[in-house]
């Protein structure tokens, strides 16, 4: 039974204040609104395991409505603290709750309902302001660009690797599998290095990238090296040891920081502390249980039967809380952390973060800060990283003692679902406020927004309306050629979703080539070469341009972040930096920005914003066009928007 009588918001102050998640012992308002005479209010609090139920005030009466409010003290420890509502009503039991579990207005209804979440995090926790200004690149190092002269491709394992492509512009290749076993028969590679890279700094540096995230670059036997065989030596046919150092020297030189893969729940089955293949000199846990990395491996029975990555036997799980691997990975003076550190790298990007216990997380972070306080600690989280529950515990990443960020992937969903019709921009913006009610402010800000990764499907091709990719067998993916409406359709969307990656809160993350309008499905035809000499010069120097202005202007990069609730078709936001000053720390450089864009294929869309609770009269200039510019008046914003069009529009801005 759903009523209409009772009513809390936990997205407007009005109803919980402070907005969102706050700090241990802080307090938070909560109230909620009756249109009807009621005999109690009961606000149900649940933390730390146990329940705890508090009956509310009724503090204020206005034209037919009971307000009832009830401050409450945050915990004194980090935690997350849950709450709904419980009204008496002539004898009869309601409940009011969470709808959806995005929060914002909830729902009356006789049974049990969600509850809302408010995230207590440690005092003092906070994220570097560095980080939450730059613009990320990812790079698959075998496909982004091989830096010697000849083509040459260095230490190759011969019994690895049972391609290797001849031509540089030749085609990803589908996975060959073994029918018996469903595994991968084997790897095939192009050549790209850290010379590579290197080389390659330039182009980064112009087209505004402060951050590069390397897949793994540790010897492994795999083209991806999510399979470490040795965590302490970059792969021989990426380089060696002082190329990396070589390579965070130079992007040092020209601003921009390295983060590392840390792929530290497994290892590979053919590596130095595995050793079943018995490529190494080495004594390994699949050899002998004398072996001093036995105890890094839960066998069954040893040693054919040994707990493994998601089934896959070449990548053997490791017990993360050994006290050996611990010291090998965190704390020894030379640990696998403080090495590569020390070797220059700015952080890290925990692999499968769900997978490693959050003791062991905590010790990575502690033992990071330790070296370099600026440095960042990234983690693979596919969901709310706030409410992500692993091996039936709910994590701790966002309470002030693990992960400065997260992979966005809920951004890059929620924006493509608006895109493709599954998601009105009502629902995709409550589903972004929804995070950043959940995150702590710092955390939401260091987001890692992507749009592409190694592990999904091109952003093109997605845009581009192609067949689902189980609806075609992996050749027919791997031939599947864009037609050019497709890719005018995939062009045109790319434009608005990297217009919003470059605006909104967080730190945009650009996988290698979707920059040059790459194309492909899943692994490994999302990981093909970078097209150099053939890149689609439109959307390269779409990327330019809007790179650049993102770094250009502080409104974008730490300003407060509104949604502007406009229609189903239109989705927009206001970005603001209040009386100069923005979330973190005064500014001066532009303090209004508007982004709308219009996701209709076909239909122009006029439309009147009402930005009164935050702007009354100001003129804004369209940054996307010259000599175009927009006036707010009486707190109203009126205009036009073309098929699948977006709109940029900053105060003060001189063209």
């Amino acid at each position: 039974m759903y009523t209409d009588w009772v009513f809390h918001n936990s997205h407007d102050i009005s109803y919980r204040s402070p907005f969102g998640a706050v700090t241990c012992n802080q307090e938070v308002l909560l109230k909620i609104e009756m249109l009807k005479p009621v005999d109690k209010v009961i606000l149900r609090l649940w933390k730390d395991g146990a329940e705890e139920q508090v009956e509310m005030r009724l503090i204020e009466i206005q034209e037919g409505k009971r307000i009832y409010g009830e401050k409450i003290k945050a915990p004194s420890k980090p935690l997350q603290l849950w709450y709904f509502f419980i009204i008496y009503l002539k004898g009869k039991k309601y409940y009011y709750g969470n709808f959806t579990n995005y929060g914002g207005i909830g729902v009356t209804q006789e049974w049990e309902p969600l509850s809302y979440q408010i995230t207590v995090y440690k005092e003092g926790a906070n994220t570097p302001q560095w980080f939450k200004e730059s613009v990320m690149y990812q790079i698959f190092v075998d496909r982004f660009f091989n830096g010697h002269e000849d083509q040459k491709i260095i230490n190759k394992k011969e019994n690895k690797y049972d391609y290797h492509y001849p031509a540089w512009e030749e085609n990803v290749k589908p996975y060959r599998i073994y029918q018996e076993k469903g595994e991968i028969q084997g790897f095939d590679i192009y050549g790209g290095n850290l010379l590579g890279i290197i080389k390659k700094l330039p182009y980064l540096k112009e087209l505004g990238i402060n951050i590069l995230y390397l897949n793994p670059i540790f010897e492994a036997p795999s083209n991806h090296k999510y399979d470490t065989a040795d965590y302490k030596n970059i792969d021989s046919m990426f380089g060696d040891n002082e190329t990396f150092k070589t390579l965070c020297l130079k992007a040092q030189e020209m601003g921009i920081s390295i983060i590392l893969d840390g792929v530290f729940s497994h290892t590979g089955s053919d590596s130095i502390y595995f050793n079943k293949e018995g490529t190494y000199d080495s004594l390994g846990a699949f050899q002998s249980e004398e072996s001093p990395f036995f105890p890094w491996y839960s066998f069954q029975k040893h040693c054919d039967e040994y707990h493994c990555w998601w089934g896959i036997d070449t990548l053997p799980n490791v017990n993360e809380m050994d006290p050996a691997y611990r010291n090998f990975i965190i704390h020894d003076e030379n640990s696998v952390i403080k090495y590569w550190m020390q070797m220059g790298a700015k952080g890290w990007r925990l692999d499968v973060a769900d997978e490693l216990p959050d003791e062991f997380i905590k010790e990575i972070r502690s033992a990071m800060k330790a070296i370099d306080p600026e440095s960042i600690l990234i983690g693979e989280v596919w969901e709310d990283a706030s409410r992500k529950v692993s091996y039936h515990k709910l994590r701790e990443y966002f309470l002030g003692e693990e992960l400065d960020s997260v992979m966005n992937y809920p951004f890059r969903e929620i924006m493509l679902e608006f895109f493709k019709g599954q998601r009105n921009a009502f629902e995709a913006s409550r589903a972004l406020l929804s995070i950043s009610e959940n995150y702590p402010t710092h955390n939401f800000y260091a987001n890692m927004n992507i749009i592409g990764s190694h592990d999904v499907p091109r952003i093109f091709t997605v845009l581009g309306d192609t067949p689902h990719e189980d609806a075609l067998s992996r050749e027919e993916q791997a031939n599947l050629k864009l037609t050019p409406s497709q890719r005018n359709l995939a062009s045109k969307r790319l434009k608005l979703f990297t217009l919003i990656q470059m605006t909104f809160p967080g730190v945009p993350c650009i996988y290698y080539g979707d920059e040059a309008g790459m194309a492909g499905y899943k692994d490994p035809l999302n990981r093909g070469p970078y097209p150099w000499g053939k890149e689609d010069q439109d959307i390269l120097s779409w990327y330019k341009k809007i790179i650049s202005i993102r770094n250009k202007y502080d409104v974008l990069k730490t300003g407060e972040w509104y949604p502007l609730n406009i229609n189903k078709d239109v989705f927009g936001y206001l970005r603001i930096i209040k009386d100069n000053k923005d979330v973190f720390y005064q500014k001066k450089n532009n303090n209004v920005s508007v982004l709308i864009v219009n996701r209709c294929i076909i239909k122009d869309i006029e439309i009147t914003i009402d930005m009164i609770k935050h702007v009354s009269e100001c003129r804004l200039y369209n940054v996307l066009e010259e000599n175009s510019h927009f006036d707010v008046k009486d707190g109203f914003l009126k205009l036009k928007l073309n098929p699948l069009e977006g709109k940029l529009l900053l105060k003060n801005t001189i063209l």
